[in-house]
């Protein structure tokens, strides 16, 4: 009997990996879900939108990717759903964003950190700038800092949340300059961020690159410094903070990309790793990230898990330093 039963169990085994292996083969079967955990109109959400245009094509995922937006405490709200409640199947993805979740989970009070997810793959890197309603009397960032050392405390600006890049931005600016700032994140996230801005809530904001781009082509605010290493190609007529006496370096960039909860099945992740950062060089993606002022940085899934494990280190000797 009990060679019976341990033959049974051989079988069944083989049956049920035989099924999983075709179920893979044929993943995905039905729509795929994308959760965003920022708000709709945000840069995350205008992205997310764009790279997965083509997820219907037959020479991608043959299946298209709806997008769900899960805003709120700068991402935590989204990412924690993702890595406690979410199937992992191979149905509902995320997109990602570093150094945002990485810092929340060094930081705590989240229920999650790198080892919660898999990376598929990224498709953006978007510096945080300095920004300014366009009737503001800032011109530089010399003059954002000369107000903040005579107005301990007073210079008001804005960002999409706590322990985001526009907040590591902020850190790193105070720290570098030997200044107090009075950091606002906003609740309606980058877009909302912007918005404070332009209205005049605040004095200035850090915010993305490719939100700041699109709003100084339509007249409503002034880039006054890019959080990066270099100029960036999108708007090369604005100075790094380094070039502007501020020694800060590209830890508060924002890269973009697709993660799935752990335990998602291997045939899936292969699949996905394999077919993801084609979607994100498809023609029609690249022209309209260029057009709506977007830098694209496409990796594969190991050139991610490499950024990931880097950028926890960067971020944990910052956030001790802060």
């Amino acid at each position: 009997m009990k060679k019976l039963l341990a033959g049974a169990a051989i079988v069944l085994a083989a049956i049920t990996g035989t099924a999983q292996a075709e179920s893979h083969a044929n993943y995905p079967d039905r729509p795929v879900m994308m959760v965003v955990s920022y708000g709709a109109g945000g840069a995350t959400d205008f992205q997310a939108r764009i790279v997965t245009m083509t997820a219907g094509n037959k020479d991608a995922l043959g299946m298209p990717i709806a997008i769900l937006n899960k805003p709120g405490a700068g991402g935590r709200v989204g990412w924690n759903w993702f890595a406690t409640q979410a199937e992992a199947d191979g149905y509902t993805l995320s997109a990602y964003n570093v150094p945002h979740f990485i810092a929340q989970s060094i930081k705590g009070g989240v229920e999650y950190s790198t080892d919660s997810f898999e990376p598929i793959a990224n498709w953006g890197a978007d510096p945080a700038v300095f920004v300014v309603a366009a009737d503001s009397k800032f011109n530089s960032m010399a003059d954002v800092v000369d107000f903040a050392k005579a107005n301990p405390g007073k210079l008001t600006f804005s960002g999409a949340g706590l322990f985001v890049g526009h907040h590591i931005a902020a850190l790193q600016l105070e720290k570098a300059a030997d200044v107090k700032l009075a950091y606002i994140p906003n609740k309606k996230g980058g877009a909302g961020a912007m918005k404070a801005v332009v209205a005049g809530e605040v004095l200035g904001g850090v915010n993305n690159l490719s939100d700041a781009f699109r709003a100084r082509e339509a007249g409503t605010v002034k880039i006054l410094g890019v959080f990066d290493l270099e100029r960036n190609s999108f708007m090369d007529d604005v100075p790094t903070m380094k070039e502007q006496g501020f020694n800060i370096d590209n830890a508060s960039v924002n890269f973009r990309g697709v993660m799935v909860p752990k335990g998602t099945p291997q045939g899936v992740i292969e699949k996905l790793a394999a077919t993801v950062p084609s979607m994100f060089e498809n023609g029609r993606v690249a022209k309209r990230m260029k057009a709506g002022g977007s830098p694209m940085a496409i990796m594969n899934r190991e050139e991610v898990q490499a950024m990931w494990a880097k950028r926890q280190a960067t971020l944990e000797e910052l956030l001790a330093g802060l």
